[in-house]
């Protein structure tokens, strides 16, 4: 069944073992023949909300099944997040089947870099600034590790010492600028069903003996992804960064990957213009999409989801990375 669940998903979302993760935090995963579908049960309700992220074009049939087992899960809705491109028709379908627009998950934009070019034709891409950075860190001895446990890469095993620096420096980073992020917990369960599968990798970048950034890419189909990333604010003249979003690129090639997706794109962000310097293609995707299965729950829902958030973003200033 899960060579059967592989072969058809086009994302690492909805792969067998994201979904065999989700479950293992406590979520309901139902695997249809072309999509899983996520069930998270709201905290002191029997309601749950159902998500399909980066699953197929959605279509009549698919919303058949969707709202059968939107009900029999007592859901207030089900969010999906296709993995489409924009297309003016394409969107105009959509909104024809019934969906409105829903609060994202995911950037709506993102960046992809050619990894079929080569490392000549990469480089000679890059903003002459990413390319003197990528030098410089050479040039101060900053070196790049890639993770030794993945089958795909035949290795040996990464260190334990090597994750929980990466738990350490998320900690860091998320408390730093502000932003909220999961706990240790997810992190490593995370890791623990999508690095066997050769799914989940990780990079860490070195100076003077002491880790001092740390990314998690996934590699699924002909895409590597970049969905986490965090450094120490140590060391930061040493541009660590820029060489490990470089030899992150050459690991896409050494596996045979075309495209590397950077995981998302926001105006005005300072890691986004740091990776513009890699001179990738903005791709927007079709958008966030909410199949309403309980009307009367749905605008009382949005409106203590918006309060949630707020209060998300509020703890993040005050509390810890915790366990």
């Amino acid at each position: 069944m899960i060579n059967n669940i592989n072969k058809r998903a086009i994302h690492p979302l909805q792969s067998w073992e994201w979904g065999e993760f989700r479950e293992a935090w406590g979520n309901k995963v139902v695997r249809l023949p072309n999509f899983q579908i996520i069930f998270s049960k709201i905290p002191l309700t029997s309601l749950t909300i159902g998500t399909v992220i980066r699953g197929p074009m959605p279509n009549r049939t698919m919303l058949n099944e969707l709202r059968i087992m939107g009900k029999k899960n007592n859901a207030i809705f089900i969010k999906l997040e296709p993995n489409v491109l924009y297309d003016s028709k394409l969107e105009d379908k959509i909104k024809t089947l019934g969906l409105v627009k829903g609060r994202r998950l995911f950037t709506p934009t993102s960046f992809w870099i050619d990894l079929t070019k080569s490392e000549d034709e990469l480089l000679k891409s890059f903003h002459p600034k990413t390319r003197y950075n990528i030098r410089l860190a050479q040039k101060q001895g900053v070196t790049v590790e890639v993770d030794p446990t993945s089958p795909r890469l035949r290795g040996a095993g990464n260190s334990n010492e090597a994750f929980e620096k990466y738990l350490k420096l998320t900690k860091e980073t998320s408390k730093r600028q502000g932003f909220y992020a999961h706990t240790k917990k997810y992190h490593r369960l995370m890791w623990k069903y999508l690095m066997p599968s050769g799914i989940a990798h990780l990079l860490t970048a070195k100076y003077k003996g002491e880790i001092i950034t740390t990314w998690i890419l996934f590699a699924f189909k002909d895409f590597l992804y970049y969905p986490y990333g965090a450094s120490s604010d140590k060391y930061k003249g040493v541009m660590a960064n820029n060489l490990m979003m470089w030899e992150a690129i050459r690991l896409g090639r050494s596996l045979g990957l075309k495209t590397f997706d950077l995981w998302g794109r926001e105006e005005g962000k300072g890691f986004t213009k740091f990776k513009e310097g890699y001179n990738p293609k903005v791709v927007t995707f079709i958008g966030t999409w909410d199949l309403v299965v309980n009307k009367p729950m749905y605008l009382l829902y949005q409106i203590a989801n918006g309060i949630r958030w707020w209060l998300l973003r509020l703890k993040t200033k005050f509390t810890i990375f915790n366990s």
